[in-house]
């Protein structure tokens, strides 16, 4: 590791303390449960000794993936997203929502469920909170590259909005500019494009 790469870290190090310590919860009250996301009321002691009232959502992890093809497409879904009130173009994804599974096997699911395939290599991109104002879930992202056709598990039957998703190959390139000029929007799908254009010219291959 270079220099540069060791104050990079250090930098993004020490931009995250550890202050569980200093912001602890004095109360907490849950308000909802529902079917992915249980809503619950914090009472926070502050530092300067005030108590702040925070929402958290809790909700269970996720995983998403980005599918590179040999010949440099990225197999993305789109998906008619209701809060939001329209279709996204996503990477795959879903949750960690099977008991004992890996994030690794979770990735491979839900390669298979969404746009039927099956990734040889997964190389981990990052993890990030989704929202860390206000939820405790994460995504995990990986690139997913010597892309074969698979069949999801049996039993698997895709029902409401994945029904009617699309699937899409589109060249990176096309991908990383739709991004930059905002047509697509979906946080996940964003950061896993962004990185994986930064691994290929870290590599010497830019997108094509």
């Amino acid at each position: 590791m270079s220099d540069t790469d060791d104050d990079r870290r250090a930098t993004a190090d020490s931009a995250v303390p550890d202050a569980a310590a200093e912001f602890a919860a004095v109360s907490s009250e849950v308000t909802h449960e529902g079917v992915m996301s249980t809503i619950r009321i914090d009472r926070v002691a502050m530092p300067d000794g005030e108590v702040a009232t925070r929402e958290v959502a809790q909700r269970p992890d996720a995983v998403a993936v980005v599918p590179l093809t040999d010949d440099g497409a990225v197999v993305l879904v789109r998906q008619y997203r209701h809060p939001v009130g329209g279709y996204e173009l996503e990477i795959p994804a879903g949750l960690l929502d099977v008991e004992g599974e890996t994030v690794e096997e979770a990735a491979q699911r839900e390669l298979a469920e969404e746009v039927g395939m099956h990734a040889g290599q997964l190389r981990r991109l990052t993890r990030f909170w989704n929202s860390a104002g206000w939820s405790d879930e994460a995504t995990t992202v990986f690139l997913g590259t010597g892309l074969r056709s698979t069949t999801p598990d049996d039993g698997f039957v895709a029902e409401a909005e994945e029904a009617d998703m699309e699937v899409l190959h589109v060249p990176l390139r096309d991908a990383l500019d739709a991004v930059r000029e905002g047509r697509i929007t979906d946080a996940k799908t964003v950061i896993g494009l962004l990185l994986t254009d930064d691994g290929r010219h870290q590599r010497g291959r830019p997108a094509p």
